[in-house]
């Protein structure tokens, strides 16, 4: 091959209580990275859509470049890259848009190297772009978007992932209001140290979540999606955040709380008719607090990355603004 197109998903990060640990895949909203076979060497950032002109060309400061350029280093540089990038989701959005770009564009590279590495050995490489993107190397996007469905992160000295399963029929709506949290932000504002009574309520949450999703309980995964560390103090960035939370449980959500560092906030549910009840409610709410908002419904993406065609594009709100 000398040209490769490769969509990968925006995910729920921290999922309540899994704070930097856990998180999810989405089947929608997404990016798409188009990757050409070069020889003229290094990564080169040929074209950038959807972005507003904000992202940098920069392959030194680009996600997707630097995940790309990792991994050509790693396997000797057979060949260089040019990177074209269409963004489908907002910047900023708390739904792990850096992670996506450079999911798609270092499973796109390998693709076109001949596949010397498994999709779990390109994990490092996406880490290597999360750190240039906002300064901290968390794999709670990263890994989901490259894996699908849900993983757990138990270390990150060594990295030791863990997929987790996924309870059939289970599904997501994800509201972004149209306003932005910036990651730096909204890690810059989270204690540095909390309470033992604390700590010991998010463990046990973050444990019965991983329970529930082994025996597919999900009363058990409603009760467990609990955060007492982070949400607290980040749901003041989002206007509304009350009463959006509230919307989704009273329209029969499992469970809602902020996606990544926010502003998107995301509800499980136990189907996508679930799903939709509790996302229209919480566009509303949202829309009562003076933002309008996207409404994304999503099944859990169990794949991951995907290989598109020239016209395919899965990016597409339930509901706009």
């Amino acid at each position: 091959m000398e040209r490769i197109r490769v969509f990968a998903p925006a995910t729920v990060a921290n999922v309540a209580s899994g704070f930097d640990v856990l998180g999810f895949a989405l089947e929608r909203p997404g990016d798409i990275v188009t990757l050409i076979r070069s020889d003229q060497p290094g990564v080169r950032v040929t074209a950038i859509r959807g972005d507003g002109g904000r992202l940098p060309f920069d392959p030194a400061k680009n996600t997707a470049a630097v995940a790309a350029g990792a991994l050509l280093e790693a396997i000797g540089r057979p060949f260089g890259l040019d990177i074209e990038l269409d963004k489908g989701m907002p910047l900023a959005s708390g739904l792990g848009s850096s992670a996506a770009s450079a999911v798609a564009a270092v499973t796109g590279a390998n693709l076109l190297a001949g596949s010397p590495l498994s999709r779990e050995q390109l994990l490092p490489f996406t880490l290597l772009s999360e750190e240039a993107a906002c300064g901290s190397a968390h794999a709670d996007n990263t890994a989901p978007a490259l894996l699908g469905g849900f993983v757990l992160v138990r270390s990150y000295d060594p990295l030791d992932v863990v997929r987790l399963p996924v309870p059939e029929g289970l599904a997501c709506a994800v509201v972004h209001p149209h306003t932005e949290v910036r990651t730096e932000d909204a890690r810059r504002i989270l204690h540095k140290e909390i309470r033992l009574a604390l700590a010991i309520r998010q463990w046990g949450n973050l444990a019965a979540l991983v329970a529930a999703l082994y025996r597919g309980d999900l009363e058990l995964l409603g009760r467990s999606l609990q955060d007492v560390v982070a949400e607290p103090v980040r749901s003041v960035l989002i206007p509304g955040f009350d009463a959006v939370k509230a919307a989704a449980l009273a329209a029969g959500a499992l469970g809602c709380s902020i996606s990544g560092s926010g502003p998107s906030l995301f509800a499980l549910c136990a189907d996508l008719a679930a799903a939709a009840r509790a996302g229209e409610a919480m566009k509303s709410a949202f829309e009562q607090a003076g933002l309008a908002a996207d409404l994304f419904l999503s099944r859990v993406n169990p794949d991951g990355p995907a290989v598109l065609d020239e016209e395919t594009s899965p990016n597409q709100p339930a509901s706009g603004a």
